[in-house]
């Protein structure tokens, strides 16, 4: 079972010091979010996801890695789905 977005939120907020202002909105709307299949006003939570993906790309690091490699993951299920 996937972890609840929400709790990924949290959890780059603690490793990414200065987020990038472009990843900013997805990160807060990840932040009120439990799962990918969640809609988020008309957006739906594998659209916030993986544009916060790409707009993360000056998040560096083991952590950043790890959790990047988690969010496609839920992604790939998703669109596999």
């Amino acid at each position: 079972m996937a972890r609840p977005l929400s709790a990924i939120a949290r959890e780059i907020r603690a490793d990414w010091k200065k987020v990038n202002y472009a990843a900013v909105p997805y990160l807060d709307a990840m932040a009120s979010l439990e799962s990918i299949k969640d809609p988020y006003y008309l957006d739906s939570g594998s659209s916030v996801v993986a544009y916060f993906l790409a707009n993360a790309n000056s998040w560096r690091g083991e952590k950043a890695r790890e959790i990047k490699k988690e969010l496609k993951a839920m992604l790939k299920a998703e669109y596999a789905s």
